[in-house]
């Protein structure tokens, strides 16, 4: 009993560093973009009316949707995006047209991810770095220096992996909660009355009157939702439990006393505070060691985000929606501690562009909102699917159980639209073009594999006409990969033709993702013996597992086959590919791929093959 409750809390504190760091650091900027929109006056039932309007976002929203609804919609314990487009898709397998429109839905929202996570650590780490200004005018200056600077450094040491430094990530989060806490608190008791701001009355007045304004200001009051996704993307890490009671217990709590103590200091000094209410709060002394423990902050909400875009990636590529990356292993110890040099330095690139760009936490509020609220309205409409057709709830209890998130999710949408011109359409620019490369690919490989198919040899066939007069045997394991089952690899064709030999076992393999998180070691290979000392293997992942092909065919031992470090050799065919103007995709998106196809060259990197795997060239394939 013990044990457990010292587990529950260790996890809840680690999911304080981890999937609160975002939304934690939201303080920052919420409140001082609500009134820098200028459409807002400054008036005592104004400011009521907001402070009501971010409690109850943030109640309807985070609260109600992501922790009380959406975390119920784990994939065999995984959450996230990836996971509830797996479980809406198996769950309308029998439906292929709403199928295929639910995955591109999804696929897209995976790639607004990656346009939020350009947005979220530069707004985070400015608006950390704009509390210099609150100090003195005079270090403005220094602003976008010191933030490029910081996220350099942040970048710069992924490759060493986060084990070392990610064991302070919780310790620092509490503190940053119980200071932003104490600092609500400060001005509440000056003030106490402005805790009855809770009552939904006073954002419904407010709406009443100003209904034009409420719906543009929406725009600005979501930011206080920044980084909400995170609850359910990190549900695999930590489990539904330590999420919720970090939520309720420790950073929901802090992030109101915020709120409401911002609140306080309006209107007890005015237009003063408005510039910056956050630092505004803190007693002269303390604003430097504040700026100190915000950048730890908004470093810690960026690192989350970080990992989030190796995870996803991985996912992605595993689902066959992307090429193979090279993917780096940080950690002996935690196979999720993973490190992709190509998402990481093209990410910091794209923050790099974002920061020069904007120059300004309040410029780039304007380009946040539209991708973390699409996202937040594809994950609506993906949960209904699966409240209907996975658990197999009536259909009016779904369309109550999600109709009131997705009118939620719409309103802020549609406020968000306003924002496009004014930079909103930098992370859709993001989406649209990760998108394209993911269909591209995903239409491109189904090109690919209809033109080999085409003129592809059976492998039973080849192997049994082979035998009658086989070749010469040498010692050792030979491995040929093989995207597609039962056919002759290239590799093998090009073996014979050249080297005139044939391994003593081989091993023909191909390797299949499922829409399932985890496939265990038990379902791992499926076998079939093909005579003459060879065997047919397919390999299963989950698109959360780990690629360790050695590790994978190792369970091979003792079943007649020799694998042996030091005598297995891993041959991969390569196809080369040419355009053609054909019926699948227009000619500049078949010069896409082909360029892609080319540069996917990590293959053996990616599926943990030793440094003696050899790649074959195939032969030239048109598409």
């Amino acid at each position: 009993m013990q044990n457990s409750k010292s587990s529950l809390a260790g996890l809840t504190v680690g999911a304080i560093g981890v999937v609160f760091g975002d939304i934690g650091t939201s303080v920052l900027y919420t409140v001082k973009e609500i009134f820098a929109t200028g459409h807002v006056q400054f008036t005592h039932d104004n400011v009521y009316g907001v402070l009501s309007l971010i409690f109850w976002t943030l109640s309807i929203i985070v609260s109600l949707k992501y922790v009380v609804l959406v975390l119920r919609a784990d994939n065999n314990g995984e959450g996230g995006l990836v996971a509830m487009l797996t479980l809406a898709s198996r769950a309308v397998a029998d439906r292929p047209r709403l199928r295929h429109w639910m995955l591109l839905v999804g696929i897209f929202g995976t790639c607004l991810f990656y346009g939020d996570g350009v947005i979220t650590p530069a707004i985070t780490v400015l608006g950390a770095m704009e509390g210099l200004e609150v100090m003195s005018p005079e270090m403005n200056r220094y602003v976008i220096p010191l933030t490029l600077l910081v996220l350099f450094a942040l970048f710069f040491v992924q490759k060493h992996g986060t084990a070392g430094i990610g064991r302070f990530f919780g310790p620092v989060m509490m503190l940053w909660f119980v200071t932003i806490a104490a600092l609500g608190v400060l001005h509440i008791v000056s003030h106490p009355e402005i805790l009855w701001a809770v009552s939904p009355h006073f954002a419904w007045r407010f709406g009443m009157q100003n209904p034009g304004i409420t719906f543009i200001i929406l725009g600005a009051v979501v930011l206080c939702v920044t980084g909400g996704e995170a609850l359910y993307a990190d549900m695999g890490h930590f489990g539904k439990q330590p999420i919720r009671l970090a939520w309720f217990s420790i950073a929901m709590p802090a992030l109101v006393l915020n709120y409401f103590g911002q609140g306080a200091l309006l209107l007890a000094e005015g237009h003063e505070a408005v510039k910056n209410p956050f630092f505004h709060m803190a007693p002269e002394w303390a604003t430097l060691p504040l700026v100190g423990l915000a950048t730890a902050a908004a470093v810690i909400a960026s690192q989350a985000l970080i990992s989030g875009a190796y995870s996803v990636t991985k996912q992605v590529i595993q689902l066959g929606f992307l090429p193979r990356l090279q993917i780096l292993h940080t950690s002996v110890h935690d196979k999720g501690q993973i490190y992709m040099p190509f998402v990481n330095w093209g990410l910091f690139a794209l923050i790099v562009l974002a920061v020069g760009m904007f120059r300004s936490s309040g410029n780039l509020a304007a380009a946040y909102g539209i991708a973390v609220t699409t996202d937040m309205l594809i994950t609506t409409v993906l949960t209904f699917f699966v409240v209907r057709y996975a658990w197999k709830l009536p259909l009016a209890l779904c369309i109550a159980a999600t109709g009131v998130f997705f009118t939620v999710d719409i309103l802020f949408w549609s406020s968000n639209l306003l924002k496009l011109i004014h930079g909103g359409w930098f992370p859709l620019a993001i989406a649209g073009a990760v998108f394209l490369l993911m269909v591209t690919w995903r239409d491109g490989r189904a090109l690919l594999t209809e033109a080999l198919q085409a003129t592809a040899l059976d492998l039973k066939e080849f192997l049994a006409g082979l035998m009658i007069a086989p070749p010469t045997r040498v010692a050792g394991t030979a491995v040929f990969l093989t995207s597609r089952d039962g056919i002759v690899p290239n590799a093998l064709l090009h073996n014979l033709k050249h080297n005139k030999v044939l391994h003593e076992y081989n091993l023909f393999v191909t390797v299949h993702n499922h829409e399932v998180p985890w496939i265990g070691m038990d379902k791992r290979l499926e076998t079939e013996s093909l005579g003459g000392d060879c065997w047919r293997v397919v390999v299963n992942y989950g698109f959360k597992n780990d690629y360790d092909l050695p590790k994978s065919l190792a369970l091979l031992q003792g079943r007649g086959v020799d694998l042996n470090p030091m005598t297995t050799s891993y041959f991969l065919s390569r196809d080369i590919v040419t355009p053609r103007l054909g019926e699948g995709m227009s000619m500049w998106r078949e010069k896409l791929f082909a360029q892609m196809h080319h540069s996917a060259s990590a293959a053996a990197e990616f599926l943990n093959l030793p440094s003696n795997a050899v790649v074959e060239l195939g032969s030239k394939v048109e598409i």
